[in-house]
């Protein structure tokens, strides 16, 4: 195409791939297969990212922003001939501790902002499952939460500032004053602007830290256990939840040392610089789960600590030795629901003829159940069909059908039961103000 030679004129030839399997490489997610990209374009600064805008809109060319690619929603595959935008190469990052603020391009990767923050005793709190790979682009596009989500908030909560290119390729700043642009660019999936920048807000770092995991028999007795403590007025920093198909997936995988004949557990952090109401949270939590019938362990140290947490980030990596293929949902449901969806979805699992297994950040009603499966031998149609029945189910219990993960291209289907048409119709004028030619991430989102 010609077009791709004024792209390459316009970035450079260092900054722009052509060869098939270059690009062949940047049509997938971590669940989602898409088109071969035209090109692959790895800007380094905003003026490439507002020069690659400007390209497109006199190409006619649409482009989709990609990470690192951890996403689980299809939301950053190309769907049509395009160019994608990979991120990875913008990876300044600065702490201003006196205005405890982190200043990042989107290919930071997230852990990488509370590592260079520790060294004033900061740190930023969104920590999505995925943060040693997932960059900021990504936990900006989808609003990613993660464990310390239901104490501390999610990705947005924490944004001071946005720079982001519009459709005409400008370089735009959007602060939290007035109008909420951050608000809106935030989880809008790369739909309307390319994020250049954010300003991050860092919290200090919380002097004490308890932990404990709870085992259950019934995967609705440990739901009921996570809405008792809430409901005593305990507000945990992380509230985590596995199944027993998850437990023993991670024990088959890491060897961590957890009960295979569990049904469930919870995974428990109180913090705080008072350490007496720390311990005075963890056994109002301790009580809640024995009141429910658990089995409670209290982690004795720091070092027993990180291995149970290790088991909870280690989910995603165990449930890929059982199948090569796997769908993660990501519903939210009110917490007075979560016994009733959780036993649901497990019966949903037991008529399947794939394995779906549940975990998830349980604290705020955010699970992800997981359909395991071959895509060499088993109908996508089917498997979509059993998603889109986890999605009723969160729908019939008033919940919604994504928390963190986004719509993307998975869920685009859903989105018309989950809204009623005034909705999607007030959300496609705003698509069009933003980008009226549909060129940014293009088939995604709105149905």
């Amino acid at each position: 195409m010609p077009q791709l030679g004024r792209l390459v004129s316009d970035l450079g030839p260092d900054k722009v791939l052509l060869d098939r399997p270059d690009r062949v490489l940047y049509r997938y997610d971590a669940i989602a297969e898409g088109e071969v990209p035209l090109a692959v374009a790895l800007p380094e600064r905003t003026e490439d990212v507002a020069a690659l805008v400007r390209w497109s809109r006199a190409s006619g060319v649409p482009l989709v922003p990609r990470g690192a690619a951890s996403g689980l929603s299809g939301g950053s595959v190309p769907v049509t001939e395009s160019v994608v935008v990979a991120f990875t190469r913008m990876r300044e990052l600065r702490i201003d501790p006196g205005a405890r603020l982190a200043e990042a391009q989107p290919g930071v990767v997230t852990v990488e902002v509370s590592e260079a923050a520790a060294a004033y005793d900061l740190y930023y709190p969104p920590d999505p499952a995925s943060h040693k790979q997932s960059t900021l682009g990504g936990n900006l596009a989808e609003n990613a939460g993660g464990p310390q989500c239901f104490k501390k908030g999610v990705t947005g909560d924490y944004v001071h500032a946005l720079e982001w290119v519009d459709a005409e390729g400008k370089v735009r700043r959007a602060t939290r004053e007035a109008h909420d642009l951050v608000g809106l660019l935030v989880g809008s999936e790369g739909t309307l602007g390319l994020i250049t920048r954010a300003w991050l807000r860092l919290e200090p770092r919380p002097k004490h830290t308890r932990t404990l995991a709870a085992y259950f028999g019934d995967v609705g007795a440990a739901a009921q256990a996570a809405s008792r403590a809430i409901a005593a007025g305990v507000v945990p920093a992380k509230l985590e939840f596995m199944d027993g198909a998850c437990l023993r997936a991670v024990e088959d995988a890491f060897r961590i040392g957890l009960p295979r004949d569990a049904a469930a557990m919870l995974l428990v952090d109180t913090d705080g610089d008072d350490l007496e109401i720390v311990e005075e949270e963890l056994e109002l939590v301790a009580a809640a789960c024995r009141e429910a019938g658990g089995r409670v362990q209290r982690a004795g140290d720091a070092q027993e600590a990180g291995r149970l947490w290790q088991a909870r980030r280690a989910v995603s990596a165990a449930l890929g030795r059982i199948h090569p293929h796997r769908m993660n949902e990501d519903i939210v449901v009110p917490r007075s629901k979560l016994a009733e969806v959780v036993r649901r979805i497990h019966e949903l699992g037991e008529a399947s003829p794939w394995p779906l297994v549940q975990f998830g950040h349980i604290g705020d009603g955010n699970l992800h159940p997981n359909i395991l499966y071959d895509a060499r031998e088993t109908p996508h149609e089917e498997v979509h069909e059993l998603a889109h029945a986890i999605a009723r189910v969160a729908l019939e219990h008033g919940g919604v059908i994504s928390g963190e993960h986004g719509i993307g291209l998975t869920k685009r289907a859903f989105l018309a039961e989950a809204l009623p048409e005034p909705t999607l119709s007030a959300l496609r004028r705003v698509k069009r103000a933003f980008d009226p030619e549909s060129r940014f991430n293009p088939g995604k989102v709105l149905p």
